[in-house]
């Protein structure tokens, strides 16, 4: 498995200029073969920072993902809101283990 962790910092307000993009990437990449998880989510305590969380099967359906129709329209709308900065790192996973609780 793999786990997909994403940070963006936009400007002001760009968030909500997003949302529509937002909404639609997350909806489509939800449906491909091979999403476990895909969801954004803004932070709480800073509303120009947007984070991406996924999990994905294989890197071929992330590999696949990557070449949607969707992604490259997202990829654009990002873009035009001019990130001050976009951090994106992967992690392969051997195994998941319950917490207690």
């Amino acid at each position: 498995m793999l786990i997909v962790a994403a940070e963006a910092v936009v400007e002001e307000g760009a968030v909500e200029e997003l949302r529509g993009a937002l909404r639609a990437m997350e909806q489509a990449t939800r449906g491909e073969a091979g999403c476990l998880t895909y969801a954004f989510s803004v932070d709480v305590n800073d509303p120009t920072m947007v984070r991406i969380f996924e999990r994905w099967e294989s890197m071929d359906a992330l590999t696949a993902h990557f070449g949607t129709l969707h992604m490259a329209a997202f990829g654009a709308a990002l873009a035009q809101a001019r990130p001050k900065s976009v951090d994106v790192k992967a992690y392969e996973v051997a195994r998941e283990v319950p917490l207690p609780g």
